[in-house]
């Protein structure tokens, strides 16, 4: 281990675990402190199949700056240090974005990530890399999308069938602080057997969505949880948008609003082993705080149990989760004005005890 990993403090808090019983963690990876800059935004998270996680982030100078990379760290199986980032992804020209990792069935490891070609963020595309080493080495760029605001930002599923749906938006307008009401969220959806993307038809919705979470419900139809549109100013109308598919993802309803706030910041949407449905998002109109979850047992007819998890001035933002091996949750954010990227860890005894302490 490196004299820079050393030196990296990690904050970790245990908080209500022998209250509620089960597990509940967070924990500080990297700060400003770390040399790919003091911007660290949209971070994702995957578990290999040698059980090591994972980690991926953009950073640089800023959001707009140009010389930005994606970065990757990971955290061995058994270990509880992380390594120091290494860019794994980077364009000479053009900043680069949002980068998600994820490993598929075959043991093949993608990474998708956002190339802007121009001031904001409409101008981007989607690009590609893969690893055959679960992320020792990686793969030159290919590009994914040629759709000029097309990008990225959760991980795919898979369906029952075997095919992969990849959740991608289109983002359309040139002010950098809103989207344009025409952004839409739509999927790709990837055939293992001819290794071809099929792109969807879009997810329409009044005042535009972006950054949708797929899972597919028990009974095949696939639902979309997608952040909503527009700008940041304080609103009494925001909320998270949903819509469905029943044809695998080829087309989609309308999106609506759903019962869940939304401050124009992302979610993240998954189906634990349980058969729950898992939300993670901020429980507000206006600000990225608190950072919360929901739990759904009936395939998101109801969701009782909506827990808070940390609700200070912290600005978590860009929550994403997972569920590992051994049934533990995993979530990945950031915070701290888009400077500080955490790791929660918690699971589904902690939250039910959690929920049954509340009532």
């Amino acid at each position: 281990m490196n004299v820079f990993v050393k030196a990296c403090s990690f904050l970790i808090l245990f908080l209500g675990c022998a209250a509620f019983g089960g597990e509940f963690t967070v924990e500080r990876v990297f700060g400003p402190e770390v040399p790919t800059g003091p911007y660290k935004h949209p971070a994702c998270l995957t578990e290999l199949s040698n059980g090591d996680l994972y980690l991926v982030y953009y950073g640089g100078a800023g959001e707009y700056a140009v010389e930005t990379g994606v970065f990757a760290s990971r955290k061995h199986k058994g270990e509880s240090s992380w390594s120091a980032p290494r860019a794994i992804a980077r364009d000479p020209f053009r900043s680069v974005g949002n980068g998600v990792v994820w490993e598929a069935p075959d043991g093949l490891l993608w990474l998708f990530y956002v190339v802007r070609y121009g001031e904001t963020w409409s101008t981007s595309r989607i690009q590609c890399k893969v690893s055959r080493d679960l992320g020792e080495t990686w793969s030159d760029s290919s590009v994914l999308s040629l759709q000029e605001g097309d990008m990225v930002r959760n991980r795919p599923i898979v369906l029952k069938g075997g095919d992969y749906i990849l959740p991608i938006y289109n983002e359309t307008g040139n002010d950098p602080e809103m989207t344009g009401p025409d952004s839409m969220s739509l999927v790709l959806r990837y055939h293992p057997s001819t290794r071809v993307w099929t792109r969807s038809k879009p997810i329409r919705s009044a005042k535009g969505n972006i950054q949708p979470a797929v899972v597919e419900l028990a009974d095949g139809r696939l639902i979309a949880y997608c952040r909503r549109g527009g700008d940041y100013n304080p609103k009494t109308i925001g909320y998270i948008v949903r819509a469905e598919s029943s044809d695998g993802g080829l087309t989609w309803t309308e999106g609506k609003d759903t019962a869940f706030p939304n401050p124009n910041a992302a979610v993240d949407l998954i189906t634990l082993k349980s058969g729950r449905l898992f939300l993670v998002y901020n429980n507000s109109m206006v600000h990225r705080s608190p950072l919360s979850i929901a739990l759904s047992s009936d395939q998101e007819r109801t969701w009782p149990i909506r827990l808070d998890l940390l609700a200070d001035n912290r600005d978590y933002g860009y929550p994403m989760a997972l569920q590992a091996k051994d049934g533990r949750i995993h979530l990945v954010y950031t915070s701290d004005k888009r400077s500080v990227v955490n790791h929660a860890v918690l699971d589904e005894e902690w939250i039910l005890g959690k929920a049954a302490r509340n009532r």
